[in-house]
């Protein structure tokens, strides 16, 4: 969640939008992660990683890479990387 200090000294808080969660995800799986480490590196729970992993993976921004020890691991693919980079750029023209 993001904070922010009104001119009167309250703080505001909002949750992160779909787009961070989905940079979050993909920075965790670069260069490779299970799906245990993405749930507690970004923060989320397993149902909400489910979608947004699903919705990675239909775009071609991150892969199921085998199995390991019983459950998969994911890795961000090229196009992710790029999608990660161009993110960056547009917060660093925007703030």
């Amino acid at each position: 969640m993001n904070e922010v200090e009104t001119a009167e000294g309250r703080k505001l808080v909002w949750r992160r939008e779909a787009i961070d969660i989905l940079v979050d995800m993909l920075v965790v799986a670069s260069p490779k992660a299970g799906k245990i480490d993405i749930v507690y590196r970004t923060n989320l729970n397993f149902r909400v990683v489910r979608k947004y992993l699903g919705f990675l993976m239909q775009k071609g921004l991150i892969e199921a890479d085998g199995v390991q020890h019983t459950s998969k691991s994911y890795r961000t693919t090229e196009k992710g990387r790029l999608f990660i980079k161009l993110y960056k750029q547009t917060v660093e023209l925007i703030s």
